[in-house]
């Protein structure tokens, strides 16, 4: 008997389609690469043709340089060789999008990352019923649940009353996490100017031109310490520590990532106050996605990823690792 899903063939640099001769989030350069969202660990450059949404499209661009982008938008579906592949929102961030496939009767989703948090950046996950799901675990050990966003916002507010003689200096991924820190505070009523370090300006612009209100940003260099007193000011996780934090005033260290949960991270990277907030599915989110969509097997891609086959297989569904490699190399989680 065929095993389900048998015409595709996960591999270490990413999930192939031979009836499409095509592959899904590669690690290397290939003539048809469809691209879940734009974080580098899933959408590399050098590719001869990228099927992804537009928003994902324009990221690659920003990053990468001009590519030769076939958009797909939601709820679009193409044909490539017999394969039918269709685009749904992840909810990871802007653009992010999970691939439906559709071959001789079967329906296989592969979800990329993926939350099932509210946020205001993003199109919001969307379950759909399949055969086969292929899922990350980035967070998936029980030990992983999230906080409520709202409460971590506040957080970072208090602390910015609190002291309004220093500045808040928040590190946060350029793609997806530094937006989404400025859209929650901005849904809290946070009305005032929020300063950025360089490297982030581009992608807040490229969500801009997309529609997600950020408010009034500006750049952070350049500002006198008196100017950045009592402000906000977003930077890359490795500028943190670095010298150009030097030059602010009597920063408070903050960190927005999941893995602020782990407390021993916080203090590797000297955070002074740790915001639990992340773009992936935490436990509960992973678990209950699956139970939701109820697929005969479960793919899981990256992550904790032995926890979660357990999982499934104490509720006789059948699940597997697919040992791929090269993901999460970014620390945006």
């Amino acid at each position: 008997m065929p095993r389900l899903a048998d015409w595709i063939e996960p591999k270490p640099q990413g999930i192939y389609l031979p009836h499409a001769d095509a592959w899904i989030d590669p690690s290397i350069p290939v003539p048809r690469a469809l691209v879940t969202h734009g974080h580098a660990d899933h959408a590399r450059g050098g590719h001869e043709t990228v099927w992804a949404t537009p928003e994902t499209l324009a990221i690659m661009d920003a990053r990468y340089g001009a590519q030769n982008g076939r958009p797909v938008a939601y709820g679009e579906t193409v044909r490539l060789g017999d394969i039918q592949v269709s685009y749904v929102p992840a909810g990871h961030v802007l653009g992010s999008a999970q691939i439906l496939l559709e071959h001789r009767g079967e329906r296989v989703v592969v979800s990329g990352d993926y939350k099932r948090r509210p946020d205001p950046t993003c199109t919001p996950f969307q379950p759909v019923a399949c055969d086969v799901f292929v899922t990350e675990a980035t967070f998936g050990l029980p030990v992983f649940r999230h906080p409520e966003t709202r409460d971590e916002i506040d957080k970072l507010l208090t602390a910015l009353r609190a002291e309004p003689e220093r500045c808040v200096l928040v590190g946060a991924y350029a793609l997806g996490k530094a937006q989404r820190v400025i859209a929650e505070a901005r849904a809290m009523g946070f009305d005032d100017p929020i300063y950025l370090h360089g490297a982030l300006q581009r992608l807040c612009d490229l969500y801009v031109a997309h529609g997600v209100e950020l408010g009034e940003l500006r750049p952070a260099t350049g500002a006198t310490k008196a100017e950045l007193a009592g402000r906000i000011i977003l930077a890359p996780p490795s500028a943190l520590n670095d010298r150009w934090s030097r030059r602010l005033p009597d920063p408070i260290s903050a960190m927005a990532s999941g893995w602020m949960r782990v407390r021993q991270r916080a203090r590797q990277r000297n955070v002074e106050l740790p915001l639990i907030l992340s773009d992936h599915a935490d436990w509960d989110e992973l678990t209950r996605t699956i139970e939701e969509i109820a697929p005969q097997e479960v793919w899981v891609t990256h992550g904790r990823e032995d926890a979660l086959v357990h999982w499934c297989s104490m509720r006789q569904i059948r699940a597997r690792a697919l040992d791929l490699v090269g993901y999460e190399d970014e620390d945006d989680d």
